[in-house]
């Protein structure tokens, strides 16, 4: 197999070029490495200033594809059917929005050459080429200018120890499969560094380069090269043996946006929302790590003066060399946000883009002394050939794939922050793919939903249905109705049309939005989802423009922007008459275990306090929400909190099988009338309760208990269930336990996730109708029937927490800000949910937290502000290019006032009818998320074993039909990854990875059905945090900048035994501590001298008043800002038993359950592609 990495197109390194000035690589410490050859030249670092580099010759193609064993290459390459890879003739770059200049155009000097086809695109397949394929003999050493250069183009290579020989030191040497990039080599040890190699003979051949745009082919008859060589290793990226990755970018224009220029491997994402997202890489190189990678790839940076020089470290086998830890090289770090790339990451360099600097036209310092600064000849990477023709047959160890050579989640997290964070997203423009939800960046709201309130899985959809099962892209949106914005952005506006309320259309019911279309003067409108023509209401009348927009479209949320809401009349709201203000009751497990373990005492303690910050209207002094309580074991208590009482009264309620509530009167209150009373009994509540014998308790008579407390008073709301083991007392509900981890991997694993008894199937409908949501809170100590006891809540639309092993001095800080969260968010009661399309696709299957009567209402008895709704369209007809595709999402719910709400949000897409379209425009975090929520949804009625079957399946005919339809033609032992989905084979191995899919022996029962509710309802930003954990490296933070430190990948060869790591996943915050960390670190952070003393059962940073403490403390306190639940905070020693837990988060590695490692699985998906395309 081959493994191919494309060269990249990038500004010729004399162009000027705005943006980010001053940036410095820094070196490794300047430390020549042992065994190191020195260069005659110093570290190269772009441009002198005032040489102009020669654009590459007419017709020249940077890339090549390696063929497999076995698989001849012709060395015709078909140029008058330019794959969607080449580069093509060269064009001049295009002004923003002007059509491409036509192709052969001239290209002046100092700029940048295009291909005719847009960005990205180089040709995988070896060029046509009239001149004799040359190559130096292989004695003659390769000093800058002994090559033959037929191509006018000057080149200076430094020195890399001994020459090649011959072409073929590719094929064998990686029978593992290796995937596209800078250097064969062996997988680099924790602690020492991802760099590309020095040549230090064992460690790696890599290639030579000559300026030669001619290529000779190499058959699988050569023999491998021999691990004595080393060779050197050319500045573009060459491809890798073994097998190729290469991703494609196809070309796009959007109106408003010029194609950004970038190609090749680097996948850089699709430019239809102005910039690409091309991967980078994080940060400075650990202690002990070097630099990662050929910097020739660098996004977005400008050259600066020469650093100084420095050493770099290729991956070693064996244990780490002695002498790399320590502190970060003294040199200036990069400037947040525009880390250096990781080792060939498929970064890209790329031109000169709208508003952003231009590419860091650096290259990799590979063992060079300090001397003078380079010569003043410039290399373009476009125009270094691969480098087959100059590599020896000789014996070569097998290697496997280096893991920097394949696509990096860092790498193209961080450059799409570098190239899409500094400008708005402005939603004017239809089909537009939003930045990543890594990416913080605003929204300006023209007529589309914000992406924090929906977000396609692709936004160009195919035309016919046929197209779309040919590509087996699944078409969904992840819809957040209610979604928290930043401060900076404005809410959806409220609009009153009075009694006559919203304008909609008369036979679809669309409510009127910013593409419905004015005719006849403004008297009437025309639908356009159904196309159906409506009066416009006397009221509603406004005359047209000379562009037939209304004369008051600025004026109208509704005409102008994409989310807004409308006040609901009297006719949206039950049996016609307006809602009351919702009530939260409070409903408290009074049992041994509760009691004992302090749980009673801090939830009366919190509830005392926290009462006065329950949500409440913007403009209201106090929250219009009513409160109530009850205790219960094995009977129920309710209490009387009437105002006019001077004590709180009990009722108890010991027959539970006919629940009802004992009293009207008293039970819900408002908070400050009854506040005496309501302390007082919180004060009462843990003293009443202290000697309690009483271990069993109920579960179903509490939920029908808060839900007939809600019918008496007519109103919504919602219940908070505090509880903590199994209900087995005899009463409606009752379970049993039924655990029993021998049906893993069996065909009745599926009824481990489903509830033991329909009973509560029907009391959650119950609830819904009601508009009762069900909150709770789970402290078991064992075996707790999560899957039965959530029923209600994930049907009603309400959250589950779950604190196992409950401890109040290490989990009261988790569960009092998880309650206080819960407590005080947005919540919309009795909520509906339709999803209307335009003709052509409908909306047929969703995923989340809510319960269905129909085919098309998605109702809820709450939706809070974090909860996502996901919905998968089909096509029921063909669509058209023109027209496009339109979803709109009405909302209709009561706000915590008792206010009844219509929430709209509007989308529009593009359609497609070619297949490259619809793939340059997914958005693959998206992508995961529909995958997963389809997985884990799949469990309930078929073997765990299926369920990942069928989505490798999926995901491999994705692949496959990009490969065969939209990729240039190339060998099959190439993997070439549509651009904007390269990262999909690493996070779906996280997924397949997951507890629910492959449990490791110490996930419970409970866990799994836990995390399969949650996921369910998450939204992208959460399932891309949870599937893939943020690392970060604490010792690198910059304690003098807000900034996180440059995150790494998730995997254990990054970790330094001198430094400290912080892994976050929406669940856990893990902090790593390496065995080597200096002792002046663990005595800022921890407060303690020496590795030994450090607690390994801290809940919480201990704070200490200098820089180091204050920083990470803040990191993560700004890291629980971000997610949606409070995060447990785990102190993980190295070689400490907790590792074991601490490494299943390392998803890019195997994992103890059996789970394949990034590098496995992505050989694993070349060969099912294959499979399919042969």
């Amino acid at each position: 197999m081959s493994v191919n990495q494309q060269a990249h197109t990038g500004p010729p390194y004399g162009q000027p070029q705005p943006g980010y000035q001053g940036y410095q690589q820094p070196a490794y410490r300047g430390q020549p490495l042992p065994g190191v050859p020195q260069s005659q030249y110093g570290a190269y670092n772009g441009p002198m200033p005032g040489y102009q580099q020669p654009a590459p010759p007419q017709g020249y193609f940077p890339s090549l594809g390696f063929p497999s064993k076995g698989s001849p290459v012709s060395l015709n390459s078909d140029t008058s059917s330019l794959p969607p890879n080449s580069i093509g003739s060269l064009r001049p770059p295009p002004a923003s929005g002007a059509p491409p200049p036509a192709s052969g155009a001239s290209v002046p000097s100092g700029h940048v050459a295009y291909s005719q086809l847009g960005h990205g695109d180089v040709q995988n397949g070896i060029p046509t080429s009239t001149a004799p394929v040359q190559r130096p003999p292989a004695s003659q050493p390769f000093l800058p200018g002994s090559a033959h250069t037929p191509v006018s183009q000057t080149s200076t290579f430094q020195q890399y120890g001994p020459p090649p020989a011959s072409v073929q030191q590719l094929i064998n040497h990686v029978a593992g499969m290796t995937v596209g990039s800078t250097t064969v080599s062996a997988p680099p040890p924790a602690g020492l560094g991802y760099g590309p190699p020095t040549s230090v003979p064992p460690v790696s051949g890599s290639f030579s380069a000559t300026g030669s745009g001619l290529y000779t082919p190499y058959t699988a008859s050569q023999g491998p090269p021999p691990s004595s060589v080393s060779e050197g290793l050319p500045l573009a990226q060459p491809p890798f043996p073994g097998q190729l990755i290469s991703t494609q970018r196809l070309p796009t224009q959007v109106p408003g946006f010029a194609p950004p220029p970038s190609t090749g491997i680097g996948p850089s994402y699709p430019p239809t929302a102005g910039a690409p997202r091309p991967p980078t890489m994080t940060g400075p190189p650990l202690p002990g790590q070097t630099l990662a990678g050929p910097p020739t790839s660098q996004p977005n940076h400008v050259s600066s003066p020469p650093p100084p020089p420095s050493t770099m470290s290729g991956p070693h086998h064996g244990p780490p060399i002695s002498g790399l830890h320590g502190p970060p090289p003294p040199t200036h770090p990069p400037q947040p946000g525009y880390q250096m790339q990781q080792n060939g990451s498929f970064g890209q360099v790329r031109g000169p883009q709208p508003n952003y600097g231009g590419a860091y036209p650096g290259v990799p310092n590979y063992g060079s002394q300090p001397g003078p600064p380079p010569p003043p000849k410039r290399l373009d990477p476009d125009s270094i050939p691969s480098p087959l023709n100059e590599l020896p047959p000789q014996q070569k160890p097998r290697h496997r794939i280096d893991p920097d050579a394949i696509p990096s989640p860092i790498q193209v997290i961080e450059d799409d922050r570098s190239n899409r964070g500094s400008e708005p997203f402005v939603t004017g423009v239809r089909g537009q793919v939003p930045p990543l939800v890594t990416t913080n960046f605003l929204v300006k709201d023209q007529g589309n939903a914000s992406p924090r309130y929906i977000r396609c899985t692709s936004y160009n959809i195919p035309c016919t249905s046929d197209m779309a099962k040919q590509s087996q892209v699944p078409l969904a949106a992840v819809i957040k109705p209610l979604a928290t914005l930043p401060p900076e952005e404005n809410l959806p506006y409220l609009v009153d049309h009075g009694e006559s309320g919203p304008v909609r259309c008369n036979r679809c019911k669309a409510y009127m939005c910013p593409f419905m279309q004015f005719i006849e003067g403004g008297r009437r409108f025309q639908c356009c989802f159904c196309s159906c023509v409506t009066e416009v209401p006397p009221h509603y009348f406004q005359h047209l423009d000379h562009t037939g927009k209304r004369v008051d479209f600025y004026d109208r949320p509704e005409l102008s922007l994409g989310s807004y809401e409308f006040l609901a009349t009297v006719d949206y709201c039950k049996n016609n008459k307006f809602p009351s203000p919702p009530a939260f009751i409070f409903m408290i497990d009074v049992s041994y275990n509760a009691v004992k373990s302090g749980l009673v005492r801090l939830i009366c303690e919190e509830l005392k306090s926290l009462l006065d910050y329950l949500p409440r209207e913007g403009n209201m002094e106090e929250s219009a929400i009513r409160v109530g309580f009850v205790t219960y074991n094995k009977v129920l208590h309710f209490y009387n909190v009437k105002s006019s009482l001077a004590q709180p009264q009990m009722m108890v309620v010991s027959d539970v099988a006919d629940m009802f509530v004992p009293l009207l009167d008293g039970f819900l209150v408002n908070v400050n009338e009854s506040r005496t009373v309501i302390a007082s009994l919180l004060d009462q509540i843990p003293e009443m309760f202290a000697d309690t014998r009483e271990t069993e308790t109920v579960f179903a008579p509490v939920i029908q208990a808060g839900l007939e407390a809600l019918k008496a008073a007519e109103c919504a709301g919602k219940l908070f269930i505090f509880h903590t083991s199994l209900p087995i007392a005899e009463a409606p509900g009752k379970l049993k336990n039924r655990d029993d981890r021998k049906l893993i991997n069996t065909d009745k694993e599926k009824t481990l996730f489903q509830p033991q008894t329909s009973f509560y199937n029907n009391l959650a409908k119950d609830c819904v109708a009601q508009g009762c949501c069900v909150d709770l809170f789970l402290f078991p100590n064992q075996y707790l029937d999560v899957a039965t006891l959530g029923v209600v809540t994930y049907q009603t639309g309400g959250s589950i927490y779950k604190y196992a092993y409950f401890q109040l001095e290490t989990d009261q800080d988790r569960f009092l800000n998880d309650l206080r969260r819960d407590v005080q968010k947005e919540v919309g009661f009795d909520a509906v949910m339709r999803v209307r399309t335009s003709t052509g696709i409908r909306a047929t299957d969703f995923f989340g937290a809510f319960y269905m009567s129909n085919t098309t209402d998605v109702e809820m008895a709450g939706l809070d502000c974090d909860k996502t709704i996901t919905v998968e369209f089909k096509h029921d007809d063909k669509l058209s290019e023109d027209s496009g595709a339109l979803l709109q999402c009405a909302l209709l719910y009561t706000s915590c006032a008792g206010q009844r709400r219509l929430r709209i949000h509007n989308l529009s897409l593009n359609c497609c009818t070619q297949l490259a379209d619809l793939y340059r425009n997914c958005e693959t975090d998206t992508l995961i998320n529909y995958l997963a929520k389809y997985a884990y949804r799949g469990v309930l009625s078929s073997p765990v074993k299926a369920v990942r079957d069928a989505l490798i399946s999926q995901c491999a005919q994705i692949l496959a039909c990009y490969r065969k339809n939209c990729a240039s033609p190339s060998s099959a032992g190439q993997l070439i990854l549509p651009e904007c989905m390269k990262l999909l084979p690493v996070y779906l191995n996280c997924v397949l990875k997951s507890d629910v899919l492959q449990p490791g022996p110490d996930v419970t029962t409970d866990d799994r059905a836990y995390i399969r509710q949650l996921v369910t309802s998450m939204d992208v930003a959460e399932t891309n945090v949870f599937f893939y954990p943020r690392l970060l490296p604490l010792t690198k933070a910059d304690v003098d900048s807000d900034s996180l430190p440059a995150a790494i990948r998730n995997s254990e060869e990054r970790l330094s035994k001198g430094d400290i790591y912080l892994l976050e996943n929406g669940l856990n915050i893990f902090v790593w501590v390496g065995v080597n960390v200096q002792q002046g670190l663990l005595q800022n952070l921890f407060g303690v001298s020496s590795f030994g003393h450090i607690s390994n059962t801290l809940s919480t940073l201990p704070v200490l008043e200098n820089p180091f403490s204050k920083k990470v403390r803040s990191i993560v306190d700004m890291l629980q800002m971000q997610r949606s639940r409070y995060m447990k905070l785990i102190i993980v020693k190295q070689e400490d038993k907790l590792e074991m837990l601490f490494r299943h988060f390392l998803v890019e590695d195997k994992s103890l359950s059996g789970g394949a490692s990034y590098v496995d699985f992505l050989c694993h998906m070349h060969k099912e592609i294959r499979q399919l395309l042969s």
